[in-house]
């Protein structure tokens, strides 16, 4: 068992709040190297939930939607990982993700509208 596995299963939340504070508790257990694709429609929360992932983290915000800038890095103040949060919607490929230089390994990457990256 990892510390994800408490994640596994479907959740209704019913306010900002408590996606705020799932996501805290979601941060605490993601470490260097993990990589989550939020999908969901527009107003479904992925942003709220990434705010909640970078406070668990203790990295810098604040943390707003990467849409025009594509990937925003949040350095940890803490002395962990720090959290790279990517929006794929204007994303033509898996090809241009990976032009983003992403350290992967060394960072909590969330990417918003990834669904159709994950195979790449």
């Amino acid at each position: 068992m990892t510390g994800l596995d408490a994640f596994l299963g479907e959740r209704e939340i019913s306010s900002p709040a408590d996606m705020e504070a799932l996501g805290r508790d979601f941060g605490r257990a993601l470490r260097a190297g993990d990589l989550v694709v939020l999908t969901g429609a527009l107003g479904a929360g992925k942003t709220t939930l990434t705010r909640g992932i970078a406070a668990g983290l203790g990295v810098r915000g604040p943390v707003q939607s990467p849409t025009f800038v594509i990937a925003r890095t949040h350095p940890s103040l803490v002395d962990g990982p720090p959290l790279v949060h990517v929006d794929a919607y204007r994303l033509g490929s898996a090809a241009e993700l990976d032009d983003l230089d992403i350290d992967l390994d060394g960072s909590v990457v969330i990417v918003e509208w990834g669904r159709d990256m994950v195979p790449g």
